[in-house]
């Protein structure tokens, strides 16, 4: 095939549907319309003389010749991204969107001024940050990388470590007078304890790790909204030290089970596995990791 303008045509439609799977995810991500997506890949696959997605009603796959295209496609499209980034991060100047999803108090006391600060020494890139707990789809969302606190299940994304928190039990001086002190993890499953998204709590006995499932009265994913209750009597808190904020300076708070509570929770920078990050990524992901480099609770 000669080299022309239209060599390029098409490319990036057909890798987002391939990383998508699906038409309305790819016009999704890219800002198009489904039609344009369509026309896209019809010409392409016309002018190519081969058929590289199989579609039917309800999902779009790619055929093997489609596979084998595709994977030389990211590499020119990766090449050329990273071509002209070299010429862009040489002048400083970074543009388009950075995308993240965030989820804890953490992410929102601690990370957000961080980013706020890189914000301003990019002044024509935009980020959006999106608070939520859930497992995203870095691909079909468009996801750059995520904030994520806690023991990580095994996957094919990559996490790098942005800090290290110590677990705090807190109690009101009238739950304890009621209910009595519990002085042993154990002890936990005969209390009323404030669920966060888990409700499985770590903590170390003699240098090992003891995990206990806990129940209560009152369970939400909003640490401002489990103080709230702890202040109230409502039962025992377990959170990272840094999400107490004044709590743990208040008379009528007492901290519980201090010699168990678990030294190791981490809050994760996770991103997908890809060979090539856009420079506003890769430079955000270094920012971060800088700032909190030496950060303590």
């Amino acid at each position: 095939m000669p080299l022309n303008a239209d060599i390029f045509d098409g490319i990036p439609e057909f890798i987002a549907v391939s990383e998508c799977r699906g038409f309305s995810a790819a016009a999704k991500r890219l800002g198009v319309s489904n039609s344009h997506v369509s026309r896209k890949i019809n010409a392409l696959e016309s002018r190519l003389g081969t058929v590289l997605l199989a579609r039917t009603t309800r999902t779009v796959k790619l055929t093997e010749t489609g596979e084998r295209y595709v994977q030389k496609c990211r590499e020119v499209l990766d090449g050329m991204i990273e071509a002209n980034e070299v010429v862009q991060t040489g002048q400083v100047r970074l543009e388009g969107v950075l995308r993240v999803s965030a989820a804890g108090e953490f992410a929102e006391e601690y990370v957000v001024p961080a980013l706020l600060a890189f914000a301003e020494q990019h002044p024509a890139l935009r980020i959006d940050i999106n608070f939520n707990s859930r497992m995203v789809n870095f691909i079909e969302e468009g996801i750059d990388f995520a904030i994520r606190y806690g023991r990580l299940q095994d996957s094919g994304l990559i996490a790098r470590k942005l800090a290290t928190r110590h677990l705090v039990a807190l109690a009101s001086k009238s739950y304890l007078q009621q209910h009595g002190v519990p002085t042993h993890p154990r002890e936990l499953i005969q209390h009323s304890c404030l669920v966060a998204n888990n409700n499985r709590w770590l903590f170390s006995d003699r240098g090992q790790p003891l995990e206990i499932r806990v129940h209560g009265r009152w369970q939400t994913n909003s640490a401002r909204a489990l103080i709230k209750a702890c202040k109230q009597g409502l039962g025992i808190c377990y959170l990272p030290k840094s999400s107490y904020g004044d709590a743990l300076q208040n008379p009528q708070m007492t901290e519980i089970l201090t010699p168990f509570s678990s030294h190791d929770l981490t809050t994760w920078i996770i991103y997908s596995n890809r060979k090539y990050q856009p420079a506003r990524v890769r430079l955000a992901i270094d920012h971060l990791l800088k700032t909190f480099t030496n950060w303590h609770e």
